[in-house]
């Protein structure tokens, strides 16, 4: 059971719906607890949630982050899905921040494109996905950071710049170190506390 739970499951059908039938099956979709679900390339995959004290790491970070927001954002750690239809995926960020009016709907899909910043804490079952088909569409989309916290191996990649062909500046540093945010925070996330306990 421990071995399946690293493992995302994916639900595709045969049928190619819509990205908006999709959406539509994961509103509805009974999730065990202890899971979440995204949309990626065209299927719902359900994941496991992070390890303990990946809540600590989402703490440190949001504490270091919070005085360089831009005017009138948040960042949050509460789950939320964020869509982005041009491109046909729908995420739930580990970390994410934007203008406090993106998160006063009653609806729960809210606007991929709205975010400020962006972080992903790794998994075996997740790693792939968020160093490749979401470095792809958050840059895409216009998200100006996106922070990619690669839990495995203990460093701590942020991207910056995003264009029409994704992100144009990728920093990386080992857990220990500071790194360089870009634009808008333009400020310095210090990852010391980052790495796993060690009695685990």
């Amino acid at each position: 059971m421990t071995s399946m739970a690293e493992r995302p499951i994916t639900i595709s059908d045969t049928g190619s719906p819509s990205f908006e039938d999709m959406l539509v099956v994961l509103e509805e979709l009974y999730v065990p607890a202890g899971f979440m679900a995204e949309i990626i390339r065209g299927n719902i995959v359900v994941s496991p949630w992070p390890k303990g004290y990946y809540t600590r790491v989402m703490k440190l970070v949001c504490s270091q982050l919070e005085p360089h927001l831009p005017d009138c954002h948040v960042i949050e750690r509460a789950p939320q899905l964020f869509v982005f239809p041009e491109q046909q995926r729908a995420y739930g960020p580990d970390i994410h921040a934007a203008h406090e009016q993106v998160y006063e709907t009653a609806s729960n899909r809210l606007e991929g494109e709205a975010l400020s910043f962006v972080a992903e804490l790794t998994s075996p079952s997740t790693r792939v996905d968020d160093l490749t088909d979401k470095v792809e569409t958050y840059g895409k989309a216009g998200v100006p950071v996106y922070l990619v916290l690669d839990m495995q191996e203990e460093q701590a990649i942020v991207f910056g710049s995003p264009s029409a062909q994704g992100y144009e500046v990728r920093l990386t540093k080992p857990f220990g170190e500071k790194l360089d945010i870009p634009a808008p925070f333009n400020c310095t996330l210090d990852t010391a506390g980052f790495t796993a306990p060690t009695d685990t």
